[in-house]
């Protein structure tokens, strides 16, 4: 019983935090296209002021750099990969938290498929953060692999004679 209750409360997190990202990822998809048809330059810098960001950090001046000649027809694909990522992770969570077979099977393939392009960013550049998600990202794939094969397992020992019918 206490693995069953641990269980649910593991899937129950994982369908949180597939909900939240895909909740951050409209957020960002709003935001991008809110910027299309403002001055991005103006846009950003405005926030730099009210977030009181030193605008001489080299971090923050690397970002500036790169945001600050983001074309309309860029942020228009971005918003659209991000609307699609979102839905993805909306889907994911949303059938997890019900509790539906289906959304285990399709979260394994979702995350498990984008693991390799997280491996690539991270070869690319390492940040912790990018570390975090991977780890994240690859114990969500086991645990539900491990979750669907005892499922599987259990359901291969019931004797035909015992099943239950619906």
């Amino acid at each position: 019983m206490w693995a069953a209750r641990e269980s649910s409360r593991t899937l129950l997190l994982i369908a949180l935090f597939k909900l939240f990202k895909g909740a951050l990822l409209v957020a960002t998809g709003v935001g991008a296209l809110k910027l299309l048809h403002r001055d991005v330059a103006d846009t950003v810098l405005r926030w730099v002021q009210i977030l009181r960001v030193d605008p001489d950090n080299r971090a923050v001046h690397a970002m500036l750099a790169k945001v600050l000649f983001v074309t309309p027809k860029q942020l228009e694909l971005l918003s659209a990969g991000t609307f699609f990522y979102a839905a993805l992770l909306l889907t994911e969570g949303t059938g997890l938290l019900l509790r539906k077979e289906w959304a285990e099977y399709f979260t394994i393939i979702t995350t498990g498929g984008l693991i390799p392009i997280e491996v690539y960013e991270l070869a690319r550049r390492v940040s912790a953060a990018k570390i975090a998600v991977l780890l994240v990202n690859i114990a969500i794939v086991i645990y539900l692999i491990a979750r669907v094969r005892g499922r599987r397992a259990s359901q291969m020992a019931v004797p035909p004679s015992t099943e239950r019918t619906l």
